[in-house]
């Protein structure tokens, strides 16, 4: 069974600061970091000019990229509404961005993502920076924290889409 090379782009959606992610799986099943970054809106200007900046700027990286996959974290529950909304909007805009490509999408919780890149549901956040950090085979922990965190879901997504494909085989 041969795999083809797949890139995915993963994505920890905000209003303020969205990661983005880009991993490659090689057709022999080693990961590749390719590029990381943030998208940050500013936040002296109004919430439809931050989620239009937001979505621009994802599909202008998708458009660079050509990823074959997309993936993105889905909210937790959180204790500040005000943030969880903001977050929303932000998932949202990127939700928007990604589906407009037309490529596949799946979306992953933070537990989900964990149990993926360090295999434990209840990791801490370090944890998974380090693990994204030897995955990827990177000097230095990603940042920041939100573009770690973002190639921590393309890696969960690649790991959840192999098994998949292997189970259907």
């Amino acid at each position: 069974m041969v795999m083809q090379s797949r890139l995915c782009i993963g994505i920890d959606p905000g209003l303020a600061v969205t990661g983005y992610g880009l991993v490659r799986e090689t057709s022999q099943g080693e990961l590749e970091h390719l590029d990381h970054g943030v998208i940050r809106t500013a936040a002296d200007r109004e919430d439809h000019e931050r989620l239009l900046s937001l979505y621009q700027g994802l599909q202008s990286i998708v458009e660079q990229y050509q990823p074959q996959t997309c993936a993105v974290e889905k909210i937790f529950m959180q204790r500040n509404v005000k943030t969880a909304i903001r977050v929303g909007q932000g998932r949202g805009a990127a939700l928007i961005a990604l589906a407009g490509s037309q490529r596949s999408l799946a979306e992953y919780t933070p537990m989900e993502i964990k149990q993926a890149v360090v295999g434990y549901g209840n990791a801490d956040k370090e944890q998974v920076q380090e693990m994204v950090k030897l995955l990827l085979g990177l000097s230095k922990i990603p940042r920041p924290d939100d573009a770690a965190d973002a190639l921590a879901v393309a890696i969960c997504h690649l790991h959840s889409s192999r098994q998949n494909f292997l189970a259907e085989r």
